[in-house]
Parts: C-alpha cells; sequence; structure tokens
C-alpha cells in the first residue's frame, strides 16, 4: 500500500505542488462508484494530516461513504481556479488523485473518516513556454513521469 507520506518521500517538491492545489479552496469533489456501477460524484472536504495521511470524512449515512464501504475505488479532484482571460498561460493547473479508501473508526459523532491509499496522482499546467499543457504523473511502481500535451 501506498500513501501520502510515502508521495511526499519520494517527490517532495511534486506532493507540495499537488497539495497547494487542493489547497484553494476548502471543498473538491470526489468520484465513488454506486451500487449499479455508475458513478456518482460528490463534494467533500480533504485532509492532507500533519501524519503524513491523506483523509476525507463524511456525515453519517452518507451515500458517498456507503458507497465507499462497498466499493473503495475513489478518485478525487482539487478546486479550480480559472486563469484570468487576458492571460491564460497564468492558469496554475489542477490536481486529481486515485486510490482506494480504507474506513477508520468513526467519530464520536457517527460521521465516517477515510484514509486513501494511492494508486495514481496527477498534475495538469500550463507548459513553459505556455503553447501547451504539462502533465505530470506518479505512480507508486511508475514514479514522476512529464509529457507535454500540444
Amino acid at each position: 500500500m501506498t500513501w501520502w507520506s510515502d508521495l511526499v518521500a519520494a517527490e517532495p517538491e511534486f506532493a507540495a505542488r499537488v497539495r497547494a492545489r487542493f489547497a484553494v479552496r476548502k471543498h473538491g469533489t470526489m468520484a465513488t462508484v454506486r451500487r449499479d456501477g455508475s458513478p456518482r460524484i460528490s463534494g467533500t472536504e480533504f485532509d492532507f494530516g500533519d501524519d503524513g495521511q491523506l483523509r476525507l470524512g463524511s456525515m453519517a449515512g452518507a451515500v458517498k461513504a456507503l458507497d465507499l464501504r462497498r466499493d473503495p475505488r475513489v478518485a478525487l479532484h482539487s478546486p479550480t481556479e480559472d486563469a484570468p482571460p487576458d492571460d491564460p498561460s497564468t492558469w496554475d493547473g489542477d490536481a486529481k488523485i486515485a486510490g482506494r479508501a480504507h474506513e477508520e473508526p468513526p467519530a464520536e459523532d457517527g460521521s465516517h473518516r477515510f484514509r486513501i491509499e494511492l494508486t495514481e496522482v496527477v498534475l495538469t499546467r500550463v507548459g513553459d513556454p505556455p503553447d501547451h499543457l504539462l502533465i505530470e504523473s506518479w505512480h507508486p511502481d511508475r514514479g514522476l513521469q512529464r509529457r507535454p500535451r500540444h
């Protein structure tokens, strides 16, 4: 299993840039798998804890938590900020994390908490020069890869 702390140890600069994209707003988006196999998109808050773990939570009995109990596959998307219309080259990009949710003991109020095991982390941003996108992806078995997209 690979955790957020493993990414920080392997690629600290990349991890810091990914974390910064998740920090631009309080709420991001997560995708879970419904009982029928279709996707469910939900708003959520992410917690990059001091203990090196990435966690998310939900209210007691929330359908997204029930989805994760049944099928732990999850995809997380950072909040996105638009680039200034007069200078799209200054777009800071967005980040995505795919993984598996591992349920932790519930909080006193019964709310759910999940620790996220990483299977993929992607950062997309404007390249230099700003005539292309730069897609950086990290996988536990392949490490960090960069590829331009024109």
